[in-house]
């Protein structure tokens, strides 16, 4: 059985950063709902028109459709060496309904693997965070810079961005929402027997190492 795996882990803790490499390292893809939402509603799925005109009214989409979207999509070929899920489950709720669609295609939840973090120094990883606008990869003032000065690494653009939700007093506010919201998945997939727990404090190449040995073992 293909893996599907969870990052658990607040805003900063590195969750994309790991998921590109895990997709480099092993083939997996990354689903993000968000991404999801946006092609089921180009596509002109059912489930693709409905989560549109939700969107277009400026709500939220609902869990079902966000389901039904994701169902369809890992029906998909291209998602037979396992996926990562980027930004669902975020409740314990939507965890029960995304054991439901999985055990339907007799699939499960391999693992879920909570990036630990020190809340403080999350503040100044995402303060100092900013991408290259061309191709999304992640730099850092302090932690990770291009060789070249406003050069990126991987695709030589030129074009940098930084979020504007990117600031201390925001990043403090989603910590704070991340710990009431989604934090309770932690005990949740702990009581499932999937949970992994990683320090992520660390170097990226070392997190990079525990993760791929994770899915190592949890691959078949």
């Amino acid at each position: 059985m293909a893996p599907v795996l969870i990052l658990l882990g607040p805003p900063g803790a590195g969750k994309g950063t790991q998921a590109r490499m895990l997709e480099e390292d092993f083939g997996l893809v990354q689903l993000s709902t968000g991404d999801l939402l946006r092609a089921a509603a180009e596509a002109g799925t059912g489930a693709g028109r409905k989560a549109r005109a939700v969107m277009e009214a400026g709500q939220l989409v609902s869990d079902d459709i966000v389901l039904a979207i994701l169902k369809d999509r890992m029906a998909a070929p291209d998602l037979a060496k396992g996926i990562i899920l980027d930004g669902f489950p975020r409740t314990a709720g939507q965890a029960g309904a995304l054991d439901g669609l999985l055990a339907d295609a007799g699939q499960r939840v391999t693992a879920a693997i909570s990036l630990e973090v020190d809340d403080e120094a999350m503040v100044a990883r995402v303060s100092g965070r900013y991408t290259c606008a061309g191709c999304g990869e992640g730099y850092h003032e302090s932690f990770k810079q291009p060789a070249t000065a406003g050069v990126c690494d991987k695709c030589g653009g030129t074009a940098m961005k930084r979020r504007a939700d990117d600031n201390a007093e925001t990043v403090r506010d989603r910590l704070t929402a991340y710990h009431a919201q989604t934090a309770p998945l932690i005990t949740y997939y702990d009581g499932k027997g999937v949970l992994a727990r990683l320090d992520a404090m660390g170097p990226i190449a070392d997190i990079r190492q525990a993760l791929g040995a994770i899915v190592a073992g949890v691959s078949v």
